[in-house]
């Protein structure tokens, strides 16, 4: 068991909290919507082992404070900040994990710095601007804005989830956690603390991001998008294969759904190690 190493770095707007674990080429995770670092516990235990595992909190969620009053973000400005962690720990090309929001921070990570990234791996990242009925989620994602201003935060939340995981959803897979830890709890609290900034700053910006195909196509980087085996035909998924289709990128199915990286860890590791191990 290696052990983790917490540091932070000051970028422009705010000081990113970021962790360091095991040995080997770097592998970069980023979380999404109101998440964080622990979010990931799972894979970096797994992970470890062959690579040197670097997480982090995205800029306005837990531990990565703002300067100043929260305002609305910009993908460009997270993707930036990737770029600037990885070049504090390491000058080799990195590879990359992106779930969910932060599988866009890893594509437009790509699309402007693609020199730093030998692989990425994007799993289900939810380009609803792909889609035939990107109009619809339009007016899906401006609806729950408008509800957390006259409702607050919770009903927006409950809009949010409902419609990105889709009424045809399947009910959940059984998770694999077992009893959450104390970190788990402390990390679920810091989650619904977060859920304002990412209903209220996160949200629309990033629900109406086009990643730049002719540049993903362009860059040296393997590009691998990750579906979740238990969540065929939702939103997000469909997604993600409209990406694939749209810059010629690799689709493989991953464990789980879309939180596969949490409630089947092990074996959603497992399928990234070897994905990363393919490209080598």
């Amino acid at each position: 068991m290696h052990s983790t190493n917490v540091k932070n770095l000051e970028v422009p707007g705010a000081k990113l909290h970021y962790e360091v674990t095991g040995e080997g080429p770097v592998l970069l995770l980023i979380c999404g919507g109101p998440t964080d670092a622990a979010i990931y516990a799972g894979l970096v235990g797994t992970l470890s082992e062959n690579y040197t595992v670097v997480s982090y909190d995205p800029r306005g969620n837990s531990r990565s404070g703002l300067d100043g009053t929260p305002q609305e973000q910009r993908i460009e400005a997270h993707s930036d900040d990737a770029h600037r962690l990885l070049a504090a720990v390491t000058d080799e090309p990195a590879h990359v994990f992106g779930s969910s929001g932060g599988a866009l921070v890893g594509l437009d990570l790509v699309a402007r710095h693609p020199e730093q990234v030998k692989s990425l791996v994007v799993h289900e990242p939810p380009v609803m601007e792909l889609l035939p009925d990107s109009d619809r989620w339009r007016e899906h994602f401006q609806d729950v804005y408008d509800t957390y201003q006259a409702a607050g935060v919770g009903p927006a939340m409950q809009k949010f989830i409902a419609g990105v995981e889709g009424e045809d959803a399947p009910p959940p897979a059984p998770p694999e956690m077992g009893t959450p830890s104390p970190e788990m709890m402390e990390m679920m609290g810091r989650m619904a603390a977060n859920a304002e900034f990412f209903v209220g700053n996160v949200m629309l910006p990033f629900s109406r991001f086009t990643p730049d195909a002719e540049a993903l196509k362009s860059a040296p980087t393997r590009i691998v998008c990750a579906a979740g085996e238990a969540s065929k035909g939702q939103p997000v998924q469909q997604a993600g294969l409209a990406l694939a289709d749209s810059i010629g990128a690799e689709a493989v199915d991953f464990p789980g759904d879309h939180q596969g990286f949490l409630t089947h860890s092990a074996p959603f590791a497992e399928q990234l190690r070897k994905v990363l191990a393919a490209g080598q």
